[in-house]
């Protein structure tokens, strides 16, 4: 019975952590993939180990530079770049074709020269006999024949491994438990083509060996192939790696995860949506994966708190709602100017940047994401006569219009121009009017940001500054006619 090694066995223990991310290069970072970075980053983190980063770029007609770009890009924008430079596959297809000969010189694999034909005959007579297809190749042992000119002059061949017959292969994975194959299931899978190219199966498992991995850490849709990989790695008489297979992330309704529940690319959920990184890092982190009831997460605790173990079996549901509502938290803790040059692009070329980071501890406690953001602070920047969203318009009948004339009067008194200065003046007209303050904060908010929501009415006259603020009142005072009777009280 084959058998990968046991965790905590003397063997393992003597061995350095290495884990690696290895990502196909035919499109974008998946959000699914950014969460097999992060477990392969942090299990390296955490155990005092290395991670690395392969592409694996061998499928030439799909592989693309924009694609291998916007990989690094999502990867280092979550703090997951490898810590040495990328090893790329195709470079080592050489070394991958020197192993498949040495498992054909030690006698572990064969020529095979089944064509497709046949092969395709083989298949159908299993289909119409309803049994499992099973390469069973007359050549497995022809290679091992002491007359080497058995096999057939200058006919086309693969070589394949010769996987064994007998017995079970069990995997010990880490997340997955004790997985038991028979190994009768196994095929003589390809390990070169025909055209002398390494097969992915070979091409991983030379690469991982190489590059001295001891934790592969991948999803579950790789399980079916750790047993046949096995059998590459105990014919060259290699270490065994540990296996973690972690459950692939679902949508919120137990499906496939696509495009319409949010699996969109790590540089959308940046570009588009507005997400910081220690928001997703968090949110990725606890998709399959928790402490506890923690449910905010720094990257500190994450290392120290992380066991590949605690891992759960089942899919876990990615919920778009809970992705924003922690970016909200996030989004309150940053940096107030970090906020401000991240939304910078989203607004007016030129836009007040300090103006803007003085705005921001009013601003982000009202945003989910960075569009949120860019558009709450957008009435700073908003030319005169500023435009009114529908709502706000509303407001503005010719009673809220009288109010605002009077409001504008009053406010052209104010000297400090102080929140607790403004808050108390307008309080005292509101007293005189016979109205509650309500009654004057609802047409000032839609002559100030032309919107019917924005931070405190006295922040937002504050941030706006006495002339502006003014300027705007006016605006749309006098029966909402453009203040030409008072504008030049500005």
């Amino acid at each position: 019975m084959a058998s990968a090694s046991a965790p905590g066995s003397p063997a393992a223990e003597t061995r350095k952590v290495v884990t690696r991310f290895a990502p196909s290069p035919t499109g974008y970072l998946h959000i699914g993939g950014a969460r097999t970075a992060l477990f392969n980053w942090l299990f390296a983190r955490a155990n005092g180990g290395k991670y690395l980063l392969r592409i694996e770029d061998t499928d030439r007609t799909r592989s693309t530079e924009p694609a291998i770009a916007a990989i690094h890009d999502g990867l280092e924008w979550l703090g997951l770049g490898g810590d040495e430079p990328a090893v790329f596959q195709f470079a080592r297809s050489a070394r991958h074709a020197e192993v498949a000969g040495q498992l054909l010189a030690a006698g572990h694999a064969y020529r095979c020269y089944l064509t497709q034909d046949e092969l395709a005959a083989r298949r159908a007579a299993a289909q119409a006999e309803r049994r499992p297809f099973r390469i069973d190749s007359e050549w497995r042992n022809a290679d091992a024949a002491a007359d080497p000119t058995s096999a057939p002059a200058d006919k086309p061949f693969v070589v394949r491994i010769k996987a064994p017959k007998e017995g079970e292969t069990v995997i010990d994975d880490l997340v997955q438990g004790r997985v038991t194959v028979s190994n009768a299931e196994i095929d003589d899978f390809v390990l070169l083509r025909s055209d002398g190219t390494p097969t992915y199966m070979l091409a991983v498992v030379v690469d991982d060996h190489d590059m001295e991995v001891t934790h592969v850490i991948r999803g579950d849709d790789h399980l079916n192939n750790a047993s046949r990989q096995l059998a590459i790695i105990r014919s060259m008489g290699w270490p065994v790696p540990y296996y973690a297979h972690v459950p692939l992330i679902h949508g919120a309704d137990g499906t496939k995860l696509s495009k319409r529940h949010g699996a969109l690319g790590v540089d959308a959920y940046r570009d588009e949506m507005g997400i910081l990184p220690e928001a997703l890092f968090n949110y990725l982190l606890r998709l399959g994966w928790g402490h506890g009831d923690d449910e905010f997460i720094s990257r500190e605790q994450a290392i120290a708190w992380f066991d590949i173990a605690d891992v759960g079996k089942s899919p876990a549901r990615f919920d778009l709602a809970k992705l924003l509502n922690l970016n909200g938290h996030y989004l309150r803790d940053a940096d107030d100017a970090r906020l401000a040059s991240l939304i910078a692009s989203r607004l007016p070329a030129g836009s007040d940047i300090a103006l803007l980071t003085n705005a921001m501890p009013v601003l982000k406690v009202r945003a989910k994401d960075l569009g949120e953001l860019a558009e709450g602070a957008a009435f700073l920047f908003a030319a005169r006569p500023l435009p009114m969203d529908a709502k706000a318009d509303a407001l503005l009948t010719p009673d809220a219009c009288d109010i605002l004339d009077q409001i504008h009067l009053r406010l052209g008194g104010e000297n400090g121009w102080t929140s607790e200065g403004l808050e108390a003046t307008l309080k005292s007209l509101a007293e005189e009017l016979g109205v509650g303050l309500g009654k004057l904060a609802q047409p000032l908010r839609a002559a100030l940001t032309g919107q019917t929501t924005s931070p405190g009415i006295f922040d937002v006259l504050v941030l706006l500054g006495r002339d502006e603020s003014l300027g705007r009142i006016a605006d749309q005072a006098i029966g909402g006619q453009g203040g030409a009777a008072t504008a030049t009280q500005v």
